[in-house]
């Protein structure tokens, strides 16, 4: 038994518009998420700096969430599913490589040999 599509547009149901009210909202919500980092960090507003990094972090995620709504039109909707397939499996990668990289710094930080006091004093290596 076949059903008629319910937008009436063909096989394609769900159809993306960018509108130019859709851009300026996400232009906006970008740029306040741009500038409330960079006030946090430059005012010197929080004395944890672990906090200062974790709001950071988390106004990054909400900043890739609002170019992904906005202006990717990116959701569970979209090409059957397969854009948000994508999407998943591009966070899973980028986590890895941005975890590996995370630790491998670190422990390089944390394995290096320190400096001998008679090079701390002048700076020369």
């Amino acid at each position: 038994m076949s059903h008629p599509p319910a937008s009436g547009h063909g096989d394609v149901p769900h159809v993306h518009q960018g509108s130019l009210r859709g851009y300026l909202t996400g232009f906006v919500l970008a740029a306040i998420l741009t500038i409330i980092p960079f006030w946090l960090v430059m005012g010197h507003v929080f004395a944890n700096h672990w906090l200062t990094i974790t709001i950071v972090l988390l106004l990054a995620v909400a900043q890739i969430l609002v170019h992904i709504i906005y202006f990717l039109h990116l959701d569970t909707h979209s090409e059957g599913g397969w854009n948000m397939l994508a999407f998943i499996f591009t966070i899973v990668l980028v986590v890895i490589v941005l975890g590996a990289s995370i630790w491998v710094m670190y422990n390089e930080n944390a394995n290096m040999m320190p400096m001998s006091p008679q090079y701390q004093r002048s700076g020369d290596m």
